[in-house]
């Protein structure tokens, strides 16, 4: 078989909003996946306060290719294949830092943060034709949206915004969480699940599981919070597919823009937090808009191939293999603004997101969980068409139910188109 000719009944694979069990299961159906998905669209890499001061650098992923993304002396920022050119020894083992260069710890290759080979010990055996500006690290088409930084092998590619599409409107409005100030980076975890990359993928905008898998979470918050969270009793909510494989879920439209109603009164859990920053010296309107970004958007979205904006963390999927991903939690808060209000963010994102919360062990549980079923009844197909009997026309594609399986439609529709090419 080859990379470049379909060897998969594409139709037997995904087909009337039914996807076959070896989707989860096949590794030369993954291998394909990395080829003509990973490598061919707009991946995202990292956040531009991951990388902030020339010289910052983060490793990062593209599928399974291990990258570097750096910012150079002039500011920009590259993403590069973390691979020396002569004899494949990554170039790079820490996970972040600030660096003047790189280098090969085999044979000295040197390269600048732009991937030049700016040296290399006795060049002279390579022979006078010996072109060191065709042996820097090979480097990614990157381009940046409202911090986001996305990177692809695919030089042919449309521009990172048409790929994004009406997807900017939401990135727009996930990033008011800064109350005003800038958002940066605040930490992240990592783990691994024994799951199908597609798996995590299905997740985000998947609320019909929210009250089963997070009953736990529920019944920790205090009765105005879980009023809140109680989306599919009040059916104001809804998926819409937003294209290219994207999806939003609202789950609290009064929180889609933090900048409306901000003379809603303060929750109570918030008043303490409140009362701390008008001691600080901040204006009661400032307060209002910092408090209402501490607790998050009321919404999440979800980027095809590999990374999510929920509620008020970026989760980032990283297939490992066939049935092995790793996921990233990432906690996002106010560049320059109160120690206070960032202190709560992370409080609120160790509550859910963190290894000790109520969210992420009980959805890493039913991943785990979806991939261990697949081992049986090999013939039965998993279903995602829930909400299609009253799936309607939205602003921007298919809208469905706030438990539709909507979004599951959005990106297998464009998992199929992509592994057709």
């Amino acid at each position: 078989m080859t990379l470049d000719t379909p060897v998969y009944d594409l139709d037997a694979l995904y087909d009337n909003a039914q996807v076959a069990t070896s989707m989860y299961e096949d590794p030369a159906l993954f291998d394909v996946e990395m080829e003509r998905i990973f490598k061919n669209t707009w991946v995202w890499v990292a956040h531009d306060t991951e990388v902030p001061d020339k010289g910052s650098f983060k490793l990062s992923s593209v599928g399974k290719e291990p990258v570097i993304v750096v910012r150079d002396r002039k500011g920009k920022v590259h993403v590069m294949v973390n691979r020396c050119r002569h004899r494949a020894a990554t170039v790079c083992e820490v996970k972040k830092g600030k660096t003047s260069s790189f280098q090969c710890p085999y044979h000295g290759w040197g390269y600048g943060l732009d991937g030049s080979l700016r040296a290399l010990p006795y060049p002279e055996q390579y022979g006078d034709d010996f072109d060191k500006a065709q042996h820097g690290l090979q480097r990614l088409h990157t381009e940046t949206y409202n911090g986001m930084i996305f990177a692809t092998f695919n030089e042919q590619i449309e521009p990172l915004v048409d790929f994004l599409g009406p997807v900017t409107k939401w990135i727009d409005l996930f990033m008011k969480q800064g109350g005003g100030f800038p958002v940066k980076v605040l930490g992240e975890h990592q783990f691994k699940v024994p799951m199908n990359w597609k798996v995590q993928l299905e997740n985000t905008t998947d609320a019909y599981h929210f009250p089963v898998v997070h009953k736990s979470f529920m019944q920790s918050l205090d009765g105005e919070t879980e009023e809140m969270f109680e989306f599919l009793e009040t059916g104001k909510g809804y998926v819409e597919d937003l294209g290219n494989g994207h999806s939003v879920m609202v789950m609290i439209p009064e929180l889609v823009d933090l900048d409306d109603n901000l003379d809603a009164p303060i929750p109570e859990r918030f008043t303490e937090l409140a009362q701390e920053l008008r001691d600080e010296g901040y204006p009661e309107d400032q307060v209002k808009k910092i408090v209402r970004a501490v607790g998050g958007a009321g919404f999440n979205l979800n980027l095809f191939p590999n990374v999510s904006f929920s509620l008020a963390f970026f989760r980032v999927l990283r297939p490992v293999n066939v049935e092995e991903t790793e996921i990233r939690h990432i906690a996002i808060g106010m560049e320059g603004g109160p120690a206070a209000a960032n202190r709560a963010r992370l409080r609120l994102h160790e509550h859910f997101q963190g290894p000790m919360g109520f969210g992420s062990p009980d959805d890493a549980e039913v991943w785990e969980r979806v991939q261990r079923g697949t081992k049986g009844g090999h013939d039965l197909k998993i279903l995602v068409n829930r909400g299609l009997v009253d799936e309607r026309p939205g602003p921007d594609g298919p809208l469905g139910h706030i438990s539709a399986e909507t979004g599951m439609r959005a990106a297998y529709d464009m998992w199929k188109r992509m592994m057709s090419k």
